[in-house]
């Protein structure tokens, strides 16, 4: 089989492919027009985030039949319409769910206690303690949506700061363990302090905290999003913060960015952007949760190994 991988990677998945006999051309620099030229060249195509492959790209294809993305989700890829034309769809959030997890809790606690804004303050000569004192996570409850292998290991972070730590996870069941205890979405309304968001986008996960949804917490809580921009509407997250529903927002990752994750796609900013980049109630980082030294690697690795694997499957 012959691999096109058109996203930058790490030399290890080169490394594993040739060890396999699998040949490969690596275009990370290719654009769209050459792409659909070429691609019915290849039985393997590996990506991160450059282009949307849904129907008409894998009905160009022909050859296809692993499409194997570095990293956690899938949404670029019509994962439902490649199993018609019997095409294996792989990910590998192993690799990257430690960085998420230390991403998420280092966000957390930055926010909590104010370490941010103290240091933005003392940088310009105002040293400042009494505004400045934290909150401790001791006696909070910590409510995750999604526990696969991202809110598995911010579970298992978190759990050593936090009273308690519950989760709910519409397609897992019995999943309790040492770091969570498994929760009904009503008992996470009731008792959480702090909601992790750790789904994948969806129909369903599409602005899923929205007024509504926030309006149903029984405490005001702090919000942390490293999962997908747009499972928050953030017009709706800020007239929250105005109203005190939500005390502070963690976000690595907003509904402006464009699909590609490598920029915002807005030519202007829009207002709620704007309210959240002033905001001291909020930490904002450029959806590099997923991104370490290690991650890059273990990203790479987990693909290489799960794509030589399908191979022998189908050989």
């Amino acid at each position: 089989m012959k691999a096109l991988i058109i996203d930058k990677v790490h030399d290890v998945l080169f490394q594993q492919f040739k060890l396999a006999g699998i040949d490969f051309d690596y275009l990370p620099k290719i654009e769209k027009t050459k792409f659909d030229k070429i691609i019915a060249d290849y039985q393997i195509l590996i990506i991160r985030s450059k282009f949307k492959i849904l129907k008409e790209e894998i009905d160009k294809g022909v050859h296809l039949k692993i499409i194997g993305r570095v990293g956690a989700g899938l949404e670029n890829i019509d994962v439902e319409y490649a199993k018609t034309k019997g095409v294996v769809c792989l990910n590998s959030p192993e690799g990257n769910r430690d960085a998420v997890g230390e991403h998420a809790v280092g966000m957390l606690l930055n926010l909590l206690n104010k370490i941010p804004k103290a240091h933005r303050e003392l940088r310009e000569g105002k040293w400042d303690r009494e505004s400045n004192w934290g909150t401790e996570l001791s006696d909070k409850t910590v409510g995750i949506i999604g526990y696969g292998n991202m809110g598995g290991a911010f579970a298992k972070r978190i759990s050593c700061f936090a009273k308690s730590v519950i989760a709910y996870d519409k397609h897992k069941t019995g999943f309790s363990d040492a770091y969570v205890e498994e929760a009904d979405m009503a008992r996470v309304f009731n008792e959480a302090d702090i909601l992790s968001l750790h789904v994948p986008l969806t129909k369903e996960t599409r602005y899923l905290v929205d007024t509504y949804f926030l309006n149903k917490f029984k405490k005001p809580i702090v919000l942390i999003n490293t999962a997908r921009g747009e499972c928050v509407h953030t017009g709706d997250l800020v007239k929250s913060i105005e109203a005190g529903r939500v005390t502070g927002a963690c976000l690595d990752v907003l509904e402006y960015e464009n699909s590609t994750f490598e920029s915002l796609f807005a030519v202007s900013t829009p207002e709620p952007l704007q309210y959240l980049l002033h905001s001291d109630k909020v930490i904002l980082t450029p959806h590099i949760a997923g991104w370490t030294d290690e991650a890059y690697y273990k990203l790479s690795k987990v693909m290489a190994d799960k794509v030589i694997n399908q191979t022998k499957i189908l050989a």
